[in-house]
């Protein structure tokens, strides 16, 4: 039996997601846009997705917004709002630790005349709401951070940033990528205080290719896809009906366990941490307050790719990074004020309600093994 611990990468389906999809493909496989029964019974469903996610978050099913996942939402969040508002205000504020769908997104966009400013973690590693809120001045479009961290689970102060943003400039846009916190951490839309929330199926055990917005009522995006009008225009295509109806599945079947599985997973990320810190030579980069999903560590002297590849031999799963940069440095955890050294043997664990204590267990042994084993770099 292999043990996952990619989860932050992509989870497993679940069965609710995969009866979804299968359901539509094979039966309800109709064209959204199409006038007749057909098309109608997909638009249906389509529509249904919107009312269970809305209702994960507290938000109004006309707001929820399907896409092909994270990587467009976030691209359509900041290239569209900042094409709408940023004419005047040319000024954006994100942090230095995002996903790289935000920023080559913010790349893109410095390229196109705007100024971006990127706040970086203290040396204590933590990014403070005072520094988000003192960066925002009358010149500010928009402001974008992540919730999670995808690389070490750090939490970011949201709800305080967006809240002293949205007193002091009431129009400046604030827009969040929830991809590590969407069915982990409980939120709703109106405690958050983002105008735009971005989030992925194949992260909540749907399938991939499919991911969507939150777009508060009244905030204007320019599209960056266009053809058919679908979406409301935000997103022409075709909608991916199957997808969609696995996305819906599978957040109908954990919303009601948000809490429930977050406590589990503190749980074992406090025995993980535990065990880890009882042996000598292997070291938590994570915050102790980070997400308990993600727990990124370093074994110095055996760099991340040779530890994967040994411990993937013994059917163990885990990451080096984001596995959107395929092994490249992606420099999050330089921004951490994580060293070379650690970050060369950094390895991210990254757990879902479906992991156990044994596999940890399991894991901790393996990495023990490779200690004893490996030639070290």
């Amino acid at each position: 039996m292999s043990i996952y611990l990619d989860n932050a990468a992509t989870t497993k389906p679940c069965r609710e997601a995969v009866k979804a999809a299968c359901d539509c493909m094979e039966e309800n496989f109709g064209n959204p846009s199409s006038l007749h029964r057909a098309g109608l019974a997909a638009q249906l469903a389509v529509d249904n997705v919107r009312k269970i996610i809305a209702k994960a978050i507290a938000a109004d099913p006309s707001c929820i917004y399907f896409t092909s996942g994270a990587t467009e939402s976030n691209n359509i969040a900041l290239i569209g709002a900042a094409g709408a508002y940023g004419k005047r205000k040319p000024k954006i504020i994100t942090t230095s630790i995002e996903h790289s769908s935000v920023e080559k997104t913010m790349e893109y966009l410095e390229q196109n005349g705007f100024e971006v400013v990127r706040i970086s973690p203290d040396r204590n590693g933590m990014i403070s709401h005072e520094q988000i809120i003192n960066a925002v001045d009358e010149s500010t479009c928009l402001v974008s951070m992540m919730m999670v961290n995808n690389e070490t689970g750090y939490i970011l102060p949201v709800r305080r940033s967006f809240y002293g943003i949205k007193k002091l400039y009431p129009q400046c846009v604030t827009h969040c990528d929830a991809v590590q916190g969407f069915m982990k951490m409980p939120f709703k839309v109106s405690e958050l205080g983002a105008d735009i929330i971005s989030f992925s199926g194949h992260k909540v055990h749907a399938g991939k290719g499919v991911g969507g917005l939150y777009v508060k009522k009244g905030i204007r995006l320019e599209p960056r896809i266009f053809g058919g009008g679908q979406e409301k225009g935000i997103r022409s295509g075709t909608e991916n009906v199957p997808m969609i109806a696995s996305l819906g599945a599978a957040v109908k079947a954990l919303n009601a366990s948000v809490s429930e599985r977050y406590k589990k997973a503190e749980e074992l990320k406090a025995k993980l941490c535990a065990k880890i810190s009882a042996i000598d030579g292997i070291y938590i980069n994570s915050h102790e307050d980070a997400s308990p999903y993600i727990i990124n560590i370093s074994v110095p002297g055996i760099r991340s790719e040779i530890m994967l590849h040994f411990l993937e031999e013994r059917n163990i799963f885990v990451s080096s990074g984001s596995a959107c940069s395929k092994g490249a440095k992606s420099g999050v955890l330089k921004e951490f004020g994580i060293n070379d050294n650690f970050a060369d043997s950094a390895l991210r664990i990254s757990t879902s309600h479906e992991t156990t204590a044994t596999e940890l267990s399991k894991l901790i042994s393996s990495i023990q093994e490779a200690m004893e084993t490996l030639v070290k770099a």
